[in-house]
């Protein structure tokens, strides 16, 4: 499935969102939701992306979609640098470059019909009409598990998993090659989640798709993904193949994250020592120089308050930013 080729390379992407203190204020103040972080994905995998609520995985899902304009660094998509194209320009790309968000109960207008909603973008693109429009979203509809009676219907009228299936036919109308999955699982009942992410890899399978797959429970990602990248205060502190990275953890964030698992297995579960992180997470508005991860690290060295580490390739793939290494 997978020819090595990368369809899309973030390099250097940063996204601060300006922000004023009190009503008189002057000086700008910016939040760093992410700061420098470099990928690349290639096509036909799935790349993962993990981290604790506010580390910035959702906004870099959103700005290499240019749902939100990145503040510096490079898009490249199958060649492309589409980070300063205008929107006139991006629209292209939009065709290509799709989107399922996390709440399936916001995302979708209440007002529509399921059938408008997904053959919004079928308008917007003028790429069908009528009949040919109808049975496109039939279509649709049948390959993420409804029928075609759903078009009529409007959301409210839906569960939880089914409006996800719906956000997720709205994303594969106009054939998309990448899409960005935005925590799609998070909002569901346990017993749904497996039915969506098997959908979503059988999808991957049929239709040659890539994903960036945005997620916090660990033991998913690891079942769907590649390669798993660890973000934590709008930097990428590590990143491997998913065997690699669960086999082998090495920045200390990433071993603290995955030492939360819950295992199943009483016996196995004793055995494993719970990491405890101690500490607040710094702010993103003034991040501390040097490591950002040293507050709460068991393993902080003075250099890790001097400078900042760099993500390096240790050999086979798996990058670490850590002064450890």
């Amino acid at each position: 499935m997978e020819d090595k080729k990368a369809l899309l390379e973030v390099k250097g992407l940063k996204k601060y969102f300006e922000i004023r203190k009190g009503l008189l204020a002057n000086k700008k103040t910016y939040v760093k939701a992410v700061d420098d972080v470099s990928f690349a994905i290639n096509k036909g995998e799935t790349l993962g992306l993990v981290g604790e609520s506010g580390c910035g995985k959702t906004t870099t899902g959103r700005t290499v979609i240019k749902l939100y304009e990145p503040t510096a660094g490079q898009i490249i998509y199958n060649g492309q640098d589409i980070a300063k194209l205008s929107p006139s320009q991006i629209l292209p790309y939009r065709r290509k470059m799709q989107m399922i968000f996390q709440d399936p109960y916001a995302s979708l207008d209440a007002r529509m019909t399921v059938g408008d909603i997904i053959g919004e973008s079928l308008d917007i693109h003028g790429l069908m009409r009528g009949k040919e429009r109808a049975e496109r979203i039939h279509y649709l509809l049948s390959k993420v598990g409804l029928n075609r009676d759903h078009a009529s219907r409007y959301p409210h009228e839906f569960s939880g998993g089914q409006r996800q299936r719906i956000g997720i036919a709205r994303a594969l109308a106009v054939e998309p090659e990448f899409i960005v999955c935005d925590e799609p699982i998070s909002a569901l009942d346990v017993s749904i989640q497996a039915q969506v992410v098997n959908m979503l890899e059988d999808l991957q399978d049929d239709l040659g798709l890539t994903y960036l797959f945005i997620a916090h429970d660990l033991s998913m990602v690891k079942h769907i993904s590649t390669r798993i990248g660890v973000m934590y205060l709008g930097k990428m502190v590590e990143l491997a193949s998913s065997n690699e990275l669960y086999k082998k953890p090495l920045h200390p964030y990433t071993q603290a994250l995955l030492s939360a698992i819950p295992v199943p297995d009483p016996d196995m579960s004793a055995a494993n020592k719970r990491i405890m992180l101690e500490g607040e997470t710094p702010s993103p508005i003034d991040p501390p120089p040097g490591c950002r991860f040293k507050g709460r690290c068991r393993y902080a060295k003075p250099i890790c308050s001097e400078s900042e580490p760099e993500l390096k390739d240790l050999g086979g793939g798996h990058c670490v930013a850590c002064h450890l290494f």
